[in-house]
């Protein structure tokens, strides 16, 4: 099953001879072998876990954010998000490849930190989602354009140097403040929580369309549906956790917070026992 799985995804978008970094090695006999040597990857392969583990970790961010906010207030909400936030990345730049738990632990605090400075955009300054939206994408370009500038690429296959790995999640950070801005949006617009989600389901299959019939390149292809993984996953979590006056199902920010956070614990043991995520590092 493991072999099967790893390419279920739009299969050159989970390949790596789309890396421009990457140059073929010569075999002992002279030969191209096509196998590269490089330091170990510190972001998992890209596979069907991948997508849902990502789609998870958004829905329990939103409802995480606006738990603790209630819970603890706004401004300790974003104080605790801020030092759980520097504290995973911390843990994250310290190991020397990728480690399940490690990396998707800081997706998950990232999560909901991307949600937070959304929601201090809105909430605590005022800015409208009109405003923020367009903020965070001009953002998450600038952080694009820097980070090609500076390295050339910006394929995930590539993340085997400090200096690439802050700007991946510079990169992710944006997208999940930008997802949390943009499913706002719509969901205020008169699409309402459900309505959104359903937009979303069938706007992250465009990528993968258009990239495997339309020629789209496989990095931009990838990053497109990484940005709308967030709205995605936050419409589906606001549509359980809301109350009924929202059009939600009013299961309540705690219990919908909770069983996410189940269901990523058992999807991310799963990879860290069976290893499907890791690629041939160091090969």
């Amino acid at each position: 099953m493991a072999t099967a799985v790893r390419h279920v995804i739009v299969p050159a978008m989970t390949t790596d001879h789309l890396t421009s970094d990457r140059p073929v090695q010569p075999s002992r006999h002279g030969q191209h072998t096509g196998r590269v040597r490089h330091a170990a990857s510190k972001v998992p392969e890209v596979t069907v876990y991948f997508w849902i583990i990502k789609v998870l970790t958004t829905g329990m961010g939103e409802t995480a954010s606006d738990w603790l906010a209630h819970v603890l207030g706004p401004v300790p909400a974003v104080g605790v998000g801020g030092v759980a936030f520097v504290a995973a990345l911390v843990v994250q730049f310290a190991v020397r490849r990728y480690v399940a738990w490690i990396y998707w632990t800081a997706i998950v605090v990232v999560s909901v930190f991307g949600t937070m400075a959304a929601d201090v955009l809105h909430v605590g300054l005022g800015v409208p989602y009109l405003i923020s939206t367009p903020f965070f994408m001009v953002a998450l370009a600038a952080v694009f354009v820097l980070w090609y500038r500076s390295e050339g690429t910006l394929s995930i296959h590539s993340i085997h140097t400090r200096r690439r790995e802050a700007f991946y999640w510079a990169a992710v950070l944006a997208t999940f403040a930008l997802g949390t801005a943009a499913g706002d949006l719509t969901a205020t617009i008169g699409l309402g929580y459900l309505g959104s989600a359903v937009v979303y389901a069938a706007a992250i299959a465009v990528p993968a369309v258009a990239h495997r019939w339309s020629g789209l390149n496989a990095v931009a292809a990838f990053w497109s549906a990484y940005v709308i993984t967030r709205p995605l996953g936050a419409s589906v979590a606001d549509w359980m956790a809301m109350g009924h006056d929202r059009g939600g199902l009013a299961l309540g920010l705690g219990p919908v917070t909770l069983s996410w956070t189940v269901a990523i614990l058992g999807f991310v043991g799963y990879l860290a026992l069976s290893r499907t995520d890791v690629g041939e590092a160091a090969v």
